[in-house]
């Protein structure tokens, strides 16, 4: 009985990353550099506050950006006064800190992909089967490039963080910008504007709410992701419930799960409220 060979996928990817971190070992060296010096600075300057004033400003940011909400803005209070109660303060910090990163590098990198996507229909097709894979993708997946490129630490977690958070960012821009109406694109060509006008004068606003609701779906999965990623080093809270996993402190890991919660319900409602916002204007 003959058997097909197996096909070498594995080996194949082996190489290739091994390819990669032979070469581009500088880029990848640049951006830990980069990464780590940014989230260093943002730890410190959040940790150099004292708990109660940074929960002030959080809820005054919250009260602020949700039009004066009272429920979010009590929530937000109320939360995070609670996450403080435990003891989980730092550890939250630090999550914060890690999602605002990889957040607004998905966010830097996804939505002008989107935009490319959206124009282009070749890009579009490339970009949309990568999407596809990716959003498919186990999350444990992610953790398998960043440790021979960035080791273990904060800066393998932003980056699998990013690769996982950012699809909807890309998929939402470039659907966003799709669903313009072709009557409105054709009244702005027949007066006159180029390419670039119209994207920065029609297409982009009338997407905002369609992009806002990409940038709540990547933070949602920025924060999905932190506990994967506390498996390589990215501490927060994260770590807490790893760490309570690997000792079997059942009641310790239920409370940094809890403060995961009252982080991403506070962020989600934030940025509902953001993107109403932006649809009513």
């Amino acid at each position: 009985m003959t058997t097909i060979p197996k096909l070498p996928l594995g080996q194949g990817l082996e190489a290739a990353i091994d390819f990669l971190v032979e070469h581009f070992s500088f880029a990848t060296k640049g951006f830990s550099v980069v990464m780590d010096g940014v989230l260093s600075v943002l730890e410190r300057g959040l940790m150099a506050l004292p708990p109660l004033v940074l929960i002030a400003i959080f809820t005054a940011l919250a009260f602020w950006l949700t039009r004066k909400s009272r429920g979010v803005t009590l929530f937000t209070f109320l939360g995070l006064g609670l996450i403080w109660n435990l003891g989980l303060w730092s550890a939250t910090v630090s999550t914060i800190a890690l999602v605002l990163i990889a957040t607004l590098t998905a966010i830097l990198i996804g939505v002008p992909l989107g935009i490319l996507a959206a124009m282009y229909r070749p890009v579009n097709r490339v970009v949309m089967p990568v999407l596809d894979v990716m959003q498919t993708m186990p999350a444990f997946v992610y953790l398998i490039p960043a440790i021979p490129f960035f080791g273990l630490g904060k800066v393998a977690a932003i980056f699998s963080t990013v690769v996982f958070a950012m699809p909807p960012a890309i998929r939402l821009t470039c659907l966003g910008i799709r669903q313009v109406p072709r009557e409105l694109v054709e009244c702005a060509e027949a007066f006159g504007s180029n390419r670039w006008q119209r994207l920065m004068k029609l297409e982009l606003p009338l997407a905002t709410p369609t992009i806002m609701a990409g940038v709540n779906q990547t933070v949602m999965l920025a924060l999905s992701m932190v506990v994967i990623a506390a498996m390589i080093g990215a501490k927060g809270l994260g770590g807490e419930v790893w760490k309570a996993i690997q000792r079997l402190q059942m009641g310790a890991g239920f409370e940094a799960g809890v403060g995961i919660v009252i982080v991403a319900i506070i962020l989600d409602r934030v940025l509902q409220k953001v993107g109403a916002r932006t649809q009513k204007s």
